[in-house]
Formats: structure tokens, sequence, C-alpha cells
């Protein structure tokens, strides 16, 4: 039977078609979350407040506990792979910058878990105050901030560890504030783990700047524990009589440091002797710690008025024998924790710096400065006190600045807010803010690393817009935890290009006009300007690979090959060359992890293979013609055979700088001579020639990974030294006749007028 229809029943079954696809794309596009939203965090969030948010929601939407949802397993697919896409600090990067399109070739989140593990595996510690769990990016400046720390590294699989758990909480409530105590989860930081050596849970380690770890290998008591970590607190306490107690008092005045002491008498509680040595860790530095037992000093105790045991802070300057006991603090209570917080009260705050003496303190001496908002800004967190203790021996002193005594000067600096920031000595133009956690460790480990490296804070006025000298500008936003994990690595890196390039960061949330001008749309961006150059760096968040980027620069390895050039260097390319070539988009996050990865064996190739990279955004023609399918594309052309357009495609399942070149070297010529039971008698053994020989098996492994570098010896060494190759499977007497035992193995037979 056959249908006819009109133009207009046509259009109007056109329509409907159009209007469909269009609700459905509308559908689609309104269901598919981001990752912060499906797991209801803000973007700023921290590495715990990530997990915390994941491991309610797994609770709630897991398929074990919702068996009669056909859609739970979907549900919890998504969950779960935002959960291990923002825990990642690089893959958390890209998905803030490109979004989905930048993980195609991650497949994080397939597989989960049972309801069990998320309810009594999955962060153990991430509800305990008293426990600090570290992070890759925070780790190191955590253990290298001068406090005495017990880290404990586990494994959420590991039974032991979660046996372990409750004492470790109970010893962490006990040592609060004399010993931080912290938790590494190697689930999570398995990178970090590894560089640790740790290959056994739970691992339990003391660190301490200037100290070689200390693994503790005792039985896991609470009390064990105490007496390990105890042995590390190098504060003392003095007992005190007659003779040293008025000369002790004395003395404050001039040193600055008073003077916490027990007087042990028959009646009453005394502080027993782990309370007064846990004070003496908690307030080192600050506070003198000694004891003194009344029943053999009775006449002090009694020109004291010291009639039952009790425990007295004597701050610098205290005079003895005031019958008010002028300035002397006594306490009533037996807790550390109660003791040492009325202390703090009662030390000194911070001197507060003046504008008029601002810049003049600022040239001369290395400054921590809090700037506050009027008096009623709290900045002077008790524990902050420590900080002129811990910064001593790096020459810093802290301060405070209150913006509005001057509120120009503060505009001058970009502070809008209450916050801190370094100087570096050098006057107000060479500082640099603090983006970090208002926590001890954190603040302490960012001022000896700022002091001593070569970031500077920029903005309008000192941006380098047209400087003759290059630029490193790290644009950012404080409340993304890649860009503060990020800093770090930029202050590690400045201090070996001093003198080469300058470093400096750009807040994108106080200059907003500034970073959408150079078109920022992703925090962290790392740029290096030179002159009219700029370079957009988008490797890993580590010290080590930023210079490899500006050594690249300076020295590039990888020719970025325009369609004009492709056909001059590579179609054209001389008969002995080799060329291999990547076609990518910038877009493409398995083409931006390949990036770094690429140039480093690209300059391992350097004089053997010549490599470029085609950039198919911009010459999206040119790589359609070349029929390039997809990104990234790694072909190979070698030398020269009767067309120019044969290559290889690179199909192998790692990208990583190792296995391209080691591919790669499997196309070079062989330079070195395959050798018969023939003649390695006659050129080898009876030759007057310097051999070298490799002896090797075909379906020996490590031999067809050796074979490329034996190749690489060859080619070094010709002219001089002559290359060959033995295959023990054909000739074993041969091999047999020469001792060889194993495979690879190399032999060198030097010429020496008889062999």
């Amino acid at each position: 039977m056959e249908f006819l229809v009109s133009k207009a029943d046509c259009i109007r079954y056109l329509k409907r078609s159009l209007l469909l696809v269009l609700v459905c794309v509308i559908v689609l596009a309104c269901t598919d979350q981001d990752y912060y939203s499906l797991l209801g965090v803000s973007k700023e969030a921290s590495s715990r407040e990530i997990r915390q948010a994941f491991k309610k929601l797994a609770l709630k939407l897991h398929p074990d506990k919702n068996q009669n949802d056909p859609n739970a397993h979907e549900n919890f697919l998504k969950i779960n792979r935002a959960y291990e896409v923002l825990k990642d600090e690089d893959l958390r990067k890209k998905y803030d910058k490109y979004g989905e399109k930048g993980l195609e070739d991650q497949q994080q989140g397939g597989r989960y878990e049972s309801w069990h593990f998320y309810r009594y595996d999955f962060g153990i510690y991430d509800d305990d105050p008293e426990i600090l769990t570290l992070d890759r990016g925070e780790f190191d400046a955590a253990v290298n901030s001068g406090e005495l720390w017990f880290v404990n590294f586990y494994s959420p699989r590991c039974s032991h560890c979660h046996e372990l758990a409750p004492t470790w909480r109970e010893f962490a409530k006990e040592m609060d504030g004399v010993i931080r105590i912290g938790a590494v989860n190697c689930g999570d930081n398995r990178m970090l783990c590894r560089i640790k050596g740790i290959n056994s849970y739970p691992s339990l380690y003391v660190f301490k700047t200037g100290m070689q770890p200390v693994k503790y290998y005792g039985d896991r008591s609470k009390e064990s524990l105490k007496n390990f970590a105890m042995q590390y607190v190098t504060s003392t306490v003095t007992e005190l009589w007659a003779g040293n107690f008025v000369n002790a008092i004395e003395t404050s005045f001039a040193s600055g440091v008073g003077w916490l002491i027990t007087f042990c008498t028959e009646r009453g509680d005394c502080l027993s002797y782990q309370t007064r040595l846990k004070l003496a860790g908690m307030l080192e530095g600050l506070v003198n710690v000694g004891w003194m037992d009344c029943g053999t000093q009775g006449e002090l105790c009694d020109n004291l008025d010291i009639s039952s045991s009790t425990t007295a802070y004597f701050p610098p300057g205290a005079t003895i024998n005031n019958k008010e006991k002028g300035g002397v603090l006594f306490l009533n209570s037996l807790d550390a924790r109660e003791i040492y917080q009325e202390v703090m009260q009662h030390l000194p705050d911070f001197e507060i710096i003046s504008a008029a003496s601002l810049e003049d303190r600022l040239a001369h001496h290395r400054w921590l400065l809090f700037f506050q908002f009027g008096e009623s800004d709290k900045s002077n967190v008790q524990d902050f006190k420590k900080l002129q203790f811990l910064l001593k021996d790096d020459h810093i002193q802290v301060g405070k600045f209150d913006c509005l005594s001057s509120p120009t000067i503060c505009n001058k600096l970009y502070v809008y807010q209450p916050c801190l920031a370094v100087f570096k000595g050098k006057g107000t133009g060479d500082y640099e803010i603090h983006h970090g956690k208002k926590i001890l460790y954190d603040i302490v480990a960012f001022a000896k690393e700022s002091v001593n490296s070569h970031v500077i804070t920029l903005g309008p006025q000192n941006f380098p817009d047209k400087d003759k000298e290059p630029w490193l500008v790290d644009f950012f936003a404080p409340w993304c935890p890649p860009c503060r994990a990020l800093l770090p690595e930029l202050r590690k890196a400045s201090k070996h290009l001093y003198g080469q390039l300058k470093f400096g960061t750009l807040d994108c949330t106080v200059h907003e006009g500034l970073c959408n001008m150079h078109n920022i749309r992703a925090y962290p961006t790392t740029v290096v300007f030179n002159q009219s150059d700029v370079h957009e760096y988008e490797g890993h968040h580590s010290a080590e690979q930023i210079l490899e980027f500006i050594e690249d620069l300076r020295n590039p390895s990888v020719v970025s090959l325009t369609p004009e050039t492709f056909v001059e260097l590579v179609q054209r390319r001389k008969r002995e060359e080799i060329w291999m070539v990547d076609f990518y988009a910038p877009w493409c996050g398995p083409c931006q992890a390949l990036m770094p990865e690429w140039k480093k064996m690209a300059r391992m190739l350097n004089g053997l293979i010549s490599v470029g990279s085609v950039d198919c955004q911009k010459y999206y023609s040119f790589c359609h013609q070349e029929s390039v399918q997809g990104y990234p594309e790694i072909r190979l052309f070698p030398q020269k055979s009767n067309t120019a357009h044969h290559y290889y495609s690179y199909n192998g399942w790692h990208r990583d700088s190792y296995s391209l070149r080691g591919w790669a070297l499997g196309y070079l010529p062989q330079v070195s001579v395959d050798l018969t039971p023939q003649s390695f008698t006659e050129k080898v053994l009876n030759g007057k020639d310097h051999w070298i020989i490799d002896f090797y098996a075909p379906w020996c492994g490590p031999c067809q990974n050796f074979a490329p570098e034996f190749e690489i010896l060859a080619r070094t060494v010709k002219g001089k030294v002559k290359a060959g190759k033995v295959d023990c499977q054909t000739y074993a007497q041969t091999c047999q006749t020469a001792d060889i035992r194993a495979y690879p193995t190399v032999k060198f037979y030097p010429y020496q007028g008889t062999k």
C-alpha cells in the first residue's frame, strides 16, 4: 500500500520530531549534575569534607540498603564517580577546568564496596578532631613544621588497623597539645605511602624536624604508645629549691620566659610527673616548667603562703615578696589541658606594628604579620602564640597590623579581610599572603618556605605586563584546594630558578578583571610570560614537573608542527630521519596527561629520533585530512622507504615516557651485528677489535626490554668498540662456552694484542 503525505504534514511532523529531540536534550542536560552538587559540597571543600559527604550519601544510597530501587546501582555509581575524581588532586583540577570532557581516559568509580565497608571501614578518623588526617599535599608541611608528630599509616581494609583505632583515639585525646597525632589513609594516598616506604599496616612513625623518622615496634596499648612518644618530648621539668628558685624567677624578666611551678605538700593532690612532663611539652619555648618539694623546702613554701599542693604561673618579672602575689597566677586544676589554656591566656599578645614604622620594620627584618580589622578580630588563637618560638631559628618575627588604622596600606597590599602574610626583609614590595589552613603547623610551614623562596603576591601595580624578564604567574582562587596544594611546589621551584625566572601569584577572587583580561577560566592556571610569548603549564602539581616544563621552554624537545612544517620536516624528511608525532587536542584529558611524558620522552630520544606535536583543535582540517580519528594519536614515521606517508601507530596500553621510548627505539636500524658461532670466534675471540656482546634469548622478557638500550650503547661506542649479539637459544653451545648463566648477559672483550 502506498501512503501520500502532504508538504504541510511533513513540516508538522519534522517540527514535532525536533521538539521531542530538544526536550530529550534538555532533560539530559538538567539531570547531569556536577560532581560537587552530587556530593552536596562546595567547590572549596577540603578532602576531609568530601570524604564525610560521600560517606553520608554512601550509607543512605547504597544498593544494599535500597534493594527494591531498580536505579540504586546507577545512582550509587554517580556519587562514587564524583568522589573518586574529587578526592584526587590532579583529576579534580582537570574536572574543574574541562568538566567530564577532561576525564575521558579515567574510569574511576566503576566499582564500589559493600555497605558494611562504608559504615565501619571508610574514613576511620574523619570524625576525630584530635587526629589530623593528612593527605599527600599537606604531609611534608606538617611533619617539617618543627612540632613533634606521631603518625599512623593505615589501610581501611586492614583488620589490625581497625583494632588499633579505639586505642589511637584515646591516645590522641590524652596527648593533645603535647604531640600532634596524625593519620594517613594509604588507600587514598598510595604514592605518599610508597615514597615513605610503608609496606605493612598499621605502621606508626614519630617525625620531628632534624631527626630521622622513627618506627614504633612495641605493643599497641595506650600506655606503651605514650611511653614511646614521650621519649621524643625534649622538654624538661626542673626541680627547684631555695638556691635556684629565686634566681629562676629573677632571670625570667631578662629572658622573657616565665615559670609554671608545681608545689607539692602533704596536703592536697600534686600534679603527677607525667602531667608535669606533658605541660613542659605543651608549653615548650613559651614557659619553663618546674616543681618543688615543700617537705624539704618548707621555709620557702611558707614564705610564699603555700600550705597545700598547688600550681602557680610566675610571668616574667613577677615579684615573689608581694603578699598579693603580684602577677602570680595560682591554678587549681589538675588537668594538663585546662592549665595550658589558662597559662596561654596570660601570655602576652603579638606586638602591634604602627603604620608609621611599618615600612622601616619590614625593610630590616623578616616578619609574619597578622592583618586584623579592629580590636574585635581574634586572629591570635592561643596555639599561635607558639609561632615566635617555632620561627626563632629562621629569624622570623611575629606581629600584628590593624588595617582600620591605615586602610591605604592594606589596600596597597591587597588585604581586604583578616589574613596573614610573610614579608621577606625587603619592605612591603616583597611579600606573600598565606592562603592555607589557619592551623599552627600549616602557618609554620608556610612562613619557613616563603622566606626562603622567591614567590611574591601580585596585583595590578606589579603585574608583569610588559616586563623584559620572564615570569611564571599562578592564577588561583584561595577556596580551590588544588590551588593551595600547588603553592608549596611553586616555592620549591622558585629556589631552583632564582635569577632566571620570577615567580608570582595572582588571587582571581580579588583581581577578577585582570584574570578575565588573560582569559583565565579555571584554577589554578599557571602561565609563563616571556615578553610576547605566553605558555600555559599543563603538568602535574610538583616542583620537578614545573622545572622540567621550564627547561623544555628554554630548550624545546618537542617541535610544534603546523600543516606546512609537518610537510616540510616529516613528509619530506631525510632518508635516515625518524619522526614521532603526537596529534592532540588541548581539551582532551588523555592528551594533557600525555604531554609531560611526551616531552620527557623527547629529551630521552634527543639525537636519535625527532619528536613533534600537532594541535588538532587549531588545525582540525589538517588532522581530518591525515585521518586522525581520536586523541591522542601517536605515529612513528620510520626511515624513508618508497612512501613518505608510511607510519606506525602506537597502540600500547601505557603512555609513560619509558614505554613510548622503548617502542620508538625498536624502529631504529640495528647497529649491532648478529653473530654466529663462526663469526663470534673469528671476529670476537680472534679478531683485532674491542667488542661488547649481548648474550640473549628471544623468549626472555628482560632481554626484549634491554635490546633498545643495547642499540643505544652500540651507537654511542661506534667507531671505538664494535657491538654484537648472540642468540643463546639458537647457539646454546657458544653461550655455554662463554660461561653465560643468565639472560641478558653483557660481556666486554677488549683487544690487548692478544685475546
